[in-house]
């Protein structure tokens, strides 16, 4: 089963990114589903008639022939008039520049605060002005903090109040708190996206309901799936959550070299991942150098941006560099019991240096599909998604696991910086070899038609400059693969 996993990732992310293409709105398009054909369009004109009778006089080739001739002169003459007005502004005008959509934003985000925990309270505040969420989008609650799960009926309630607040808009959560982490035998962050259900918890080391959002190119979750994924800014102290969303916001356009590090463990029970290591190096071949180690160890590493692995415990994270955005988790029983697990919390992980992390809550047994498939996650990451969007993604059974970071760090974000009047410099991350095409409108509501010739990128970190006339206003769109 994990072979169809690896198999789809590449090409989920290349539906969507086709997707966005021929809608011009972005990499992914917001209802682009990995597990849906590509749009589908009418058949040429000549099939639609292929009962037409022979002798009636109608060739509907020939028809269609001379269709598109008489169109195309057409077509041109418009692009030619949307080239003349885009570069027919006043001096001193500029073009707008935009790139394309590949994640999560602080307008999408809303924050779940609780009022009765001065840390939620605290913590909220920070991460509000952090990155400048909507007032409109901070949602204030009530309850004790001081346990480690919800009851079942009193969680409903909340999850009741919560929908009744929340913006249409917005697609996640960013909890605030860091217990409760539970609701019966779901995690907290998977209850405040699907809602309590027994299905989403298992029994007898079963499976559990799959999410729909697994390895999807959605950029609208809420509007797809009607889910909205959840990630808790947790810690043991402000102190330790600030330093937290510091990492996330830091990590942002950073397009770090790092390496992942993928450690096949000598505990068979918790190794269950290392099946797909080999397959995870080479869907990331050309992109992100990947080191495969047999190892319960890793020490002495200062370039760490993915670090998985299987254990009860993990010894000499301190003696770790973890680059800011970094994604890392341990397979185990219990990581996801914040504060009072028997085994490593994964709290560890990020007072390590690491921005987000996963673990489960109650007993999952070691399906490798109630934990983070590495490709996926890293891939999702790579081409530009937010950390709760990459780490989400890569989980198909989450009902018991939970989700803990800074839920908008994008460290491979493209970035446009205008170096002089009309000179830009384009950094972006790929995940293969293409050209950037630029398209150009008189009207931000196109249609958009390409200007000049394409920017060769190729796989991995791309340094591009070029320029637009400083004259000359309109709007450019910047895509590529």
């Amino acid at each position: 089963m994990q072979d169809a996993y690896h198999a789809d990732v590449k090409r989920s992310l290349a539906h969507g990114r086709a997707a966005a293409s021929d809608h011009g709105s972005g990499l992914f398009s917001p209802s682009c589903r990995s597990d849906l054909a590509p749009h589908s369009t009418l058949p040429p004109l000549a099939a639609q008639s292929s009962h037409a009778d022979p002798h009636d006089g109608y060739d509907s080739a020939r028809w269609e022939r001379r269709i598109n001739a008489a169109v195309r002169p057409i077509r041109h003459a418009l692009q030619a008039f949307i080239v003349g007005l885009l570069f027919s502004g006043s001096v001193g005008a500029t073009p707008l520049v935009s790139l394309p959509r590949s994640g999560l934003n602080a307008d999408e985000l809303a924050l779940l605060v609780n009022d009765a925990d001065p840390q939620s309270r605290q913590v909220a505040d920070y991460y509000q002005k952090a990155r400048g969420i909507p007032d409109a989008h901070v949602i204030h609650l009530r309850f004790n903090a001081e346990r480690s799960a919800f009851e079942k009926d009193e969680f409903i309630a909340l999850k009741r109040e919560i929908d009744a607040a929340t913006p249409e808009s917005v697609q996640a959560y960013a909890v605030t708190w860091t217990t409760p982490y539970r609701v019966a035998c779901m995690s907290l962050t998977s209850a405040l996206a699907f809602g309590f259900h027994e299905r989403y918890c298992s029994t007898q080391c079963s499976s559990s309901a799959a999410s729909p959002y697994f390895n999807s190119a959605s950029l609208s979750p809420a509007q797809d799936y009607r889910l909205r994924p959840a990630m808790m800014l947790a810690g043991r102290s402000v102190a330790e959550v600030k330093a937290l969303i510091d990492r996330g916001v830091a990590a942002d356009g950073t397009q770090p070299r790092g390496r992942a590090y993928l450690l096949s463990t000598s505990d068979a029970a918790r190794n269950s991942r290392a099946a797909g290591y080999t397959r995870a190096r080479t869907a990331l071949a050309g992109i992100l150098p990947v080191e495969i180690r047999q190892s319960d160890v890793l020490a002495d590493a200062h370039d760490v941006l993915f670090y998985f692995t299987g254990l009860a415990r993990v010894t000499q994270l301190d003696s770790l560099h973890f680059l800011p955005g970094a994604l890392a988790d341990h397979l185990t029983s219990f990581g996801g019991q914040l504060t009072d697990s028997g085994q490593m919390s994964s709290l560890r992980w990020l007072e390590a240096g690491a921005t987000a992390s996963y673990g489960t809550v109650v007993e999952p047994c070691n399906h490798p599909q109630k934990f983070p498939l590495p490709a996926v996650a890293m891939l999702i990451y790579a081409s530009g998604a937010t950390a709760l969007e990459a780490y989400w993604k890569s989980v198909q059974w989450p009902g018991e696991g939970l989700f803990i970071g800074e839920p908008l760090a994008r460290p491979f974000a493209p970035t446009l910086h205008e170096l002089a009047p009309g000179e830009f410099e384009l950094r972006l991350f790929s995940l293969g070899a293409g050209q950037v095409r630029l398209l150009a409108s008189a009207s931000p509501m196109g249609p958009f038609v390409p200007v000049r010739a394409g920017l060769s990128i190729r796989p991995g970190n791309n340094v591009l400059r070029f320029s637009l006339p400083i004259e000359r206003n309109g709007y450019v769109r910047l895509l590529w693969p």
